[in-house]
């Protein structure tokens, strides 16, 4: 499972969005979202998976293989995370 937490008015996150959307429609891949800071529930959620490795936003993580994002990457980076290799 992949997914991204993020803030609604974050530069970074606003930054990312359209990577998440390029990898979605490119590579059939669904990342579930998550805003956290206008979600007191979402917020707990990240920090259930953020565990001390980010905390902020964007944070991304993939439950499967433990890979996790801090910030904003490239898109290549972001495949990777998601287990696509270019």
């Amino acid at each position: 499972m992949l997914l991204e937490f993020y803030g609604e008015t974050c530069p970074h996150c606003i930054k990312m969005k359209p990577l998440v959307e390029q990898l979605n429609k490119e590579e059939s891949v669904e990342v579930q979202q998550f805003e956290v800071w206008n979600s007191e529930e979402n917020a707990e959620k990240m920090k259930e998976y953020d565990k001390g490795l980010c905390g902020g936003v964007p944070f991304f993580i993939n439950t499967e293989t433990g890979k996790h994002i801090c910030g904003s990457v490239s898109y290549d980076e972001l495949k990777k995370w998601a287990g696509i290799s270019s």
